[in-house]
Order: structure tokens, then C-alpha cells, then sequence
């Protein structure tokens, strides 16, 4: 299009115009948000670490658990105290009692002290076990902050496969309400041409019904689920990067459930029981500590100042000056109501159910460990049968539309072998995202699983 402007002198002025105005719809054309980049399960995981409430409060509760720890400590360590007094005595003498150089009159006197002493213990087995207790709870907070990180990873790999399942639900509806709605016009040209009759435009017309239903459906559930999502990583409108197709599922390994069950002691379940079991037997050593002396090094400097107006006074109330004193401390306990038997014999029972615990929750994670690998090799073995089925129905539709043309098939088994076909589509697609997570479920619970596990996952999904 070419501007003419009746006035000449005006044309500098509306080039320039035309100038400025193109160049600015090509800044905010450039300033356009760019369309968001797939990413992929590793990313996702470093942002949830970082966001996610759950796993923080677990990192927080972990490293309280830490500074805990160093103040049992602290009970084998040298103390020191600073403590300083002042008062103020007044010094009546009786009328019938009289001391040299003291007269009867009442006499003031100022007294100052400060005082610095320190304490070492050298033997103290209760002390001794509450230290050792300190340790152990570091190391439950340990295996409290693992187990958290493997639920993180649980519920992050769980969400990111609901959205790329939501997806494919999604997609395979589509697919098929496009094919029924091509279904449906076929019926209505034949029953138009008499071909056909009403019935099965009808029963078209009533599956492709269905069939837009279930588009709704599944896009309601893929906003659900991305919502899911993008509140777990601290995102918005999060885009899980997809997998390899065709997809080939990686061998389970190890092969057998023995050797995955052999590896429960690394459970971070399994860990805090045998922890339990442990502080059972330090409060076991702490209560018997009753009987047995405590020994302390002991130092304390003293330094005295009297003031007063009568130096005879002050040498009856004391002297100014400067003292110390260096020296070991002896407790011995010799009977206290026999408490300390019978704490003992408590200490003792709370070891013995320790023990129960500790195998309760060895058989408890060796029986989720054979259920979680038996389910993995289910769901293969489920991966694969709807794979062959996925094929045979696809031949199945394709041969029942060539009988549809020919006239020796009717539109009602046109529809069923194109329902029958997306179903299939829909099963297969959510089973491997069920074997997907079965497999990391399958680590947490014999204890194996690490965030350095999701990079075999990253390798199953596209490249950007």
C-alpha cells in the first residue's frame, strides 16, 4: 500500500512516522513471553527441593536435631562460672560485751566479693550415655530427612507422570472423538442414500456424545493435574518434558526379590528402629549409672574486700583478700529407695520391645519390598500384553471398516472396534506410567533409592 499526501512537505514527517511505528511493533512482537520449555524430572526435583514445605520442615527439624546433639555434649566438657556478691552488714555490739580497740558505737561495713570457678567431669556414666543418645538421634534425624527425600521423590515422579498421562488421556480422547465424528457423517450419508438406518445414526451420534464428554473430561483432568504439579515445584504452568516413543521400559534389576530384600537394612525405616533399639539399650547403661560415683576436677578463685571504718571490726568479720582452690569432687550414691533398680528394670523391658520393633519393621519393609518388585513385574508383563493387544486392535478396526465399506460389516462394529482400540490406547499409556513409578517405589521401599536414580529417567524422555 503507498501513502500520497497532498502535502509534500508533510511526506519527511509521515516516513519517519512510519519508520518509528514498525520498529516499535517489532519490539513488542520480540518482547512476546517465549512459549515455556519442557523440563525434565531432575530440574523439577532441584526446584521442589527448595520449595517443598514437607521436606524442608524435615531439613529444619534435622539440623535442630544437630545443635541438640552438641549440647548433650556439652555435659563432658569443662564448665565456668562468674559470680559476684556485695552487701551491706551493720555491727551492733552488746553493753556487756566489749573487744579491744572496738567501741560500743554501731559500725557499717561494705562487703565485695567476686568468685570464678570452673568444673571438668572425669567420670560420669550417665552423662556419658546421654551423649551417646545425642549421636543417635543425629542419626535418626538422618534417616528422618532420607526418608523425606524419597517421599519427595515419590510424590514428584507420581505428579509429573500424571501430567504426561493426563496428556495422552487427552490426546487418545481426541483422536477418538475425531474418528467417531467421521463415524457419525458416514452414518448420516448412508442413511441419507438409504443405505442405512436411523438406529445407526443414532447409536454414532450417541458414542460420539460420549466421546466429547470424555474430551472435557480428560482436559479437566490435565489442568488438575498440572496444578498438582506446579504447587509441588513452587511453579506456574509447569511443562513435564515427554518420553522416547516408541518407549522401551528398562529391565528390572536386580532380577530376583531376594537380593532386593537383602538390602533392607539400608531403609531409613529399619535404620530409626534399630536406632530405637539402641537408645533402649543406652537408657538401659544410663539407669545402672546410679550405682556407680561420679568424679569432677574442680578450681575456684575467690577474691574478698571488707570495707569498714574500724579495722578491729574487720578483723572480727573477716579479711580482705585473695584465695584459690584446686581439687577432685566424689559423689558416691549409697541408697535411693531402690529407684535406681527399679528404673533399670524398666529401661530393660523398653529394650526387649526395641527389639520387637526392630523386627517388626524388618518384616514390614521386606514384605513392601517383595509387593512393590512383584507389582514392577506385573505391570511389565501388563505393558507388554497391551502393547500386542494395542496392535491386534488397530488391525481389528482397520479390518472391521474395510468389512463396513464392503457392506459386510454394520456401523455398530465399526464403533466398537474404534472404542475398543482407545481404550486400549488408555490402558497401555497409564500402565507404563505405572511401572514408571512401581520402579522408584519399588527403591524407597527396600531403601535404595537416591536422587541420582531420576537420571536413568531423564535418559526415557525427549531431548529439548
Amino acid at each position: 500500500m503507498r501513502f500520497k499526501s497532498k502535502h509534500p512537505a508533510l511526506r519527511p514527517v509521515v516516513c519517519a512516522a512510519a519508520f518509528v511505528l514498525s520498529g516499535w511493533l517489532a519490539s513488542a512482537h520480540a518482547q512476546t513471553p517465549p512459549t515455556p520449555q519442557d523440563q525434565s524430572l531432575v530440574e523439577l526435583f532441584q526446584a521442589a527441593r527448595s520449595y517443598d514445605a514437607g521436606y524442608l520442615a524435615a531439613k529444619a527439624q534435622a539440623e535442630s536435631v544437630h545443635y541438640r546433639a552438641e549440647q548433650a555434649k556439652s555435659l563432658m566438657r569443662p564448665s565456668v562460672g562468674l559470680r559476684g556478691t556485695i552487701d551491706r552488714a551493720r555491727y551492733e555490739p552488746k553493753l556487756d560485751q566489749t573487744y579491744p580497740g572496738v567501741s560500743s558505737d554501731a559500725v557499717n561495713s561494705t562487703r565485695k566479693n567476686i568468685a570464678l570457678s570452673a568444673r571438668q567431669p572425669l567420670f560420669n556414666l550417665a552423662n556419658m550415655a546421654d551423649v551417646d543418645k545425642g549421636e543417635q538421634a543425629e542419626v535418626a534425624a538422618a534417616a528422618d530427612l532420607r526418608s523425606a527425600e524419597d517421599d519427595l521423590i515419590v510424590r514428584l515422579t507420581q505428579a509429573y507422570f500424571d501430567v504426561l498421562a493426563a496428556k495422552d488421556l487427552l490426546a487418545t480422547s481426541d483422536t477418538n472423538q475425531k474418528a467417531l465424528s467421521e463415524q457419525l457423517a458416514a452414518a448420516k450419508r448412508n442413511f441419507e442414500v438409504g443405505n442405512a438406518t436411523i438406529t445407526d445414526t443414532r447409536e454414532a451420534q450417541a458414542r460420539h456424545d460420549l466421546a466429547t464428554a470424555q474430551v472435557i473430561a480428560a482436559q479437566n483432568e490435565l489442568k488438575v493435574r498440572g496444578l498438582a504439579l506446579d504447587q509441588l515445584v513452587g511453579q506456574v504452568n509447569v511443562v513435564p518434558r515427554p518420553l522416547l516413543t516408541p518407549l522401551n521400559l528398562p529391565e528390572l534389576a536386580p532380577g530376583n526379590a531376594e537380593e532386593w530384600t537383602a538390602r533392607i537394612d539400608q531403609s531409613p525405616t529399619v535404620q530409626k528402629a534399630a536406632v530405637g533399639l539402641e537408645v533402649a539399650r543406652l537408657e538401659t547403661r544410663k539407669a545402672k549409672a546410679g550405682h556407680y560415683p561420679t568424679l569432677d576436677a574442680t578450681a575456684a578463685v575467690s577474691h574478698n574486700n571488707i570495707d569498714t571504718k574500724n579495722n578491729a571490726l574487720a578483723q572480727l568479720t573477716g579479711s580482705s583478700g585473695t584465695s584459690g582452690a584446686v581439687g577432685l569432687e566424689l559423689n558416691l550414691p549409697l541408697f535411693a529407695g531402690f529407684a535406681v533398680q527399679n528404673r533399670v528394670k524398666e529401661t530393660l523391658r523398653e529394650e526387649e520391645r526395641a527389639e520387637h520393633d526392630l523386627q517388626n519393621a524388618r518384616r514390614s519393609v521386606s514384605l513392601a519390598t517383595r509387593q512393590a518388585f512383584f507389582g514392577v513385574q506385573s505391570g511389565m508383563a501388563q505393558v507388554k500384553a497391551l502393547e500386542a493387544a494395542e496392535g491386534s486392535a488397530k488391525l481389528a478396526l482397520e479390518a472391521t471398516q474395510l468389512g463396513y465399506r464392503v457392506g459386510v460389516r454394520i456401523n455398530k462394529d465399526v464403533l466398537d472396534a474404534q472404542n475398543m482400540l482407545a481404550n486400549t490406547q488408555k490402558d497401555l499409556y497409564k500402565a507404563r506410567y505405572d511401572v514408571l513409578v512401581a520402579t522408584i517405589r519399588l527403591r524407597q521401599a527396600s531403601g535404595t533409592l537416591k536422587p541420582e536414580d531420576l537420571e536413568s529417567f531423564n535418559q526415557l524422555l525427549l531431548l529439548p
